[in-house]
């Protein structure tokens, strides 16, 4: 399309746009119908040369149900009329955003229009400067991407009054479905006059400087100056979200704010799980050495805050690194992996593209194929409920006041790993929310070091095990209260049979030695060792004493031995009685609780002996059938879910060279797998099929259970059984 073109029919959808009336069209739950996102924001200079009739045409073909379209905030690309809210300089009398509402309401698509007010320009700033966020020694930020922009204050005048006229501007003349906002949140610590003042009258201290500290002496973590800080934080971006959601309901009362969920909200999970209606997860891709698996991880994380809320993400079809290659477009296989990884885990599909321009059109046949996958699926991807019975332990404050972000996080996914190979499906439980009503479905809880508990969180997993559950817990899990204090003693020491001394590691040269236990034979624990007496220890350990005689103990340790010169590599000690696992038995509940961190240890040398070792210690505190078992080849993540009429069964195929560092190049396919599926309770199958291949699965029924064959998984196959 031409320039003139173009700006005839976008100042004709403009007038059209400004005459329409307010519709308050918009279903009372509209957000749980959308499941294919199409994420299109666009650049400055993109009015002249937007090629409409492509794009809606693309959308069309996608059956792409809901976008989220840039509307204004640093950049409009609406007519505004607020002062001060720069519009694109090349969209002259024209509406890009209106044209894109108008198009993709024609395709029946739900609107999100996107803002973003982390930036202004240099006449803002002149006139506003109380906008504009100040760095530790009272300067000014300049933009550190774009010159002549500076970087806004999130908590003062700028979001709570400003912007606030421009999403009621948005949604009194376009009347969208919602309002997203990216950067509400700000751009780190700001010391302006307004964050200083109302800090000072929140804390009655001045603002912290330097690295966040929690642990002061002499001073309780509640009282130390950076608690308060993100104290007052949490409360003022709290009051922002209500502020925005209260005013964009006044205008369309089914219409929602939905806040971008990266970026490292200071912003307590209980105040999430009452507001959010739909959780966006800013999880655009992976880089370095992040796995494949870490969007399924956000995914559960999520959704164990608010286990009602829709799930949405921002898939980009572009590169993803500390680079910021913003326009280029990621391969095929790595695209389709990390949506597949998404989906398998319960988010919709969505694709992200910045700039409405086509540098590299490689990616279009990719989403289109996939996108027309999930419309073709969508019957058995709109869950209701994971069939799932295991959980892990996600605790935020043991990330907060336990050590550093990077150590707990090391446990948490070198457990997540062994669980991903063991092809056990599972989910996470929020440490807020420990109750009855959020732990019933789940059989066992596991607690990847979860250090930091209270007493009180202490007490609910005691009672989960006393009604029948399981725990399974490793290295300092329970040795420090809420706030990161250690305690004596675990607050967990009556379920794990042993007391505190004290703390060993790191650990060199040091082996686990396997126990027999009565009549001789292994224990399930330790099974799969076959020829091996002993097997690498963990790095670090807790020093414990056996506090009950009943606990089961098949692993033992062999003290570290020198290992140079070589001469000298023998141990010294070859066995002790000093226990590197403790087994015991609650009625139906069974604990299992390491004092070593091999969860950690995993996640640093990826050693098969310790991903089996910990896959047998899930087994055997779960002690059922798990809800799907997979035999066969390759590295899988297996996610089981119940929708109205049926139940799915994803396996995505995760094996692969580059599935612990770099990206996706080709897929290489997986199989046989032969799989035992057991059916929810009372439900019998009328029908089960594969989405993807085309093979039509034999069935056995067995009791309860199917056994069927998949005969080979490229990237991405799902067994749905219609009930």
């Amino acid at each position: 399309m031409t320039r003139r073109g173009f700006l005839a029919s976008s100042a004709l959808a403009a007038a059209t746009a400004q005459t329409l009336p307010v519709r308050h069209t918009t279903e009372a739950d509209w957000w749980r119908k959308p499941s294919r996102w199409v994420n299109f924001f666009m650049v400055e200079n993109d009015p002249p040369d937007f090629d409409s009739k492509f794009w809606f045409d693309y959308f069309r073909r996608i059956h792409a149900d809901a976008a989220r379209l840039t509307a204004g905030g640093t950049t409009a690309f609406y007519p505004t009329k607020i002062p001060f809210h720069q519009r694109s300089a090349w969209m002259g009398d024209t509406d890009p955003f209106g044209t894109l509402v108008s198009g993709c309401r024609a395709l029946g698509m739900k609107i999100i229009a996107r803002v973003d007010p982390h930036a202004v320009g240099e006449e803002a700033m002149q006139a506003h400067p109380e906008w504009i966020a100040v760095d530790a020694q009272g300067r000014k930020r300049p933009h550190d991407s774009t010159p002549g922009l500076w970087i806004t204050c999130a908590l003062g005048p700028r979001n709570f009054v400003f912007m606030t006229e421009v999403l009621r501007e948005i949604m009194s003349n376009y009347d969208v479905d919602a309002v997203f906002a990216n950067r509400w949140n700000g751009s780190g610590m700001c010391y302006c006059e307004s964050c200083r003042r109302q800090f000072h009258d929140f804390a009655g201290i001045d603002l912290p400087r330097g690295e966040p500290v929690y642990h002061v002496p002499n001073l309780h973590p509640k009282d130390t100056p950076w608690y308060l800080y993100s104290r007052w934080v949490n409360l003022r971006l709290l009051e922002l979200w209500d502020l925005w959601d209260r005013e964009l309901r006044k205008i369309n009362p089914h219409a929602r704010y939905i806040p971008n969920m990266g970026g490292g909200l200071e912003i307590d999970m209980e105040e999430i799980a009452r507001r959010a209606t739909i959780l966006t997860l800013d999880r655009q891709g992976r880089s370095g050495t992040t796995p494949p698996w870490a969007i399924g991880r956000s995914a559960k994380e999520f959704r164990a805050v608010s286990p009602g809320a829709t799930l949405g993400a921002s898939f980009s079809v572009g590169v993803e690194g500390g680079y910021r290659w913003k326009d280029s477009v990621q391969s095929g296989p790595e695209i389709q992996v990390w949506a597949g990884e998404g989906i398998a885990n319960g988010l919709g599909l969505t694709l992200t593209k910045f700039c409405t321009t086509l540098y590299d059109r490689r990616w279009l046949p990719v989403e289109e194929e996939q996108f027309t996958w999930h419309y073709r699926s969508q019957k058995y991807l709109r869950n209701q409920a994971s069939l799932v019975r295991v959980a892990m332990l996600d605790s935020p404050q043991t990330a907060r006041f336990y050590r550093t972000r990077a150590v707990t996080d090391a446990h948490i996914s070198g457990m997540y790993q062994a669980l991903v190979e063991a092809r056990i499906p599972f989910e996470f439980a929020h440490e807020r929310f420990l109750d009855p009503t959020h732990l019933e479905r789940y059989r066992l809880l596991i607690l990847a070091n979860a250090a930091a508990l209270s007493d009180s969180q202490c007490g609910q997993l005691q009672e989960f095990v006393h009604r029948g559950g399981s725990l399974l817990a490793t290295y300092e899990t329970s040795l420090y209260d809420e706030w990161g204090i250690r305690r004596k003693n675990f607050g967990l020491a009556d379920l794990f049979g042993v007391s505190y001394r004290g703390l060993e590691g790191p650990m060199k040269n040091s082996y686990a030695r396997i126990e027999s236990v009565a009549g001789g034979a292994r224990h399930p624990v330790v099974q799969g060792f076959e020829g091996a007496e002993r097997i690498v220890n963990s790095v670090y350990r807790v020093e414990v004493e056996a506090v009950t005689a009943s606990a089961i103990v098949p692993l033992t340790l062999i003290p570290s031995y020198p290992d140079l010169p070589m001469e000298q590599l023998y141990p010294r000690i070859a066995r002790t009685d000093i226990p590197l696992v403790y087994l015991r038995e609650f009625g139906q509940g069974r604990v299992a609780y390491f004092p070593g961190d091999f969860d950690r240890t995993f996640w640093e040398f990826l050693l098969e002996d310790h991903g089996r070792l910990l896959k047998n210690a899930v087994l055997w505190a779960a002690n059922e059938q798990q809800p799907v078992t997979v035999t066969g080849p390759g590295l899988l993540d297996v996610t089981v879910w119940r929708q109205e009429h049926s139940m799915t069964v994803h396996l995505v195929n995760l094996s692969n060279p580059m599935a612990m560092r770099g990206y996706f190049r080709e897929f290489l396919p997986v199989g046989p797998l032969h799989l035992r599926v057991r059916l929810p309770e009372g439900q019998k199958a009328k029908r089960v099929s594969f989405l993807v291949g085309s093979a039509k699965p034999r069935v056995d029924e067995d009791g309860g259970d199917l056994r069927l064959t998949v005969p080979s998984v490229l990237q991405h196959e799902v067994v749905a059984v219609d009930f």
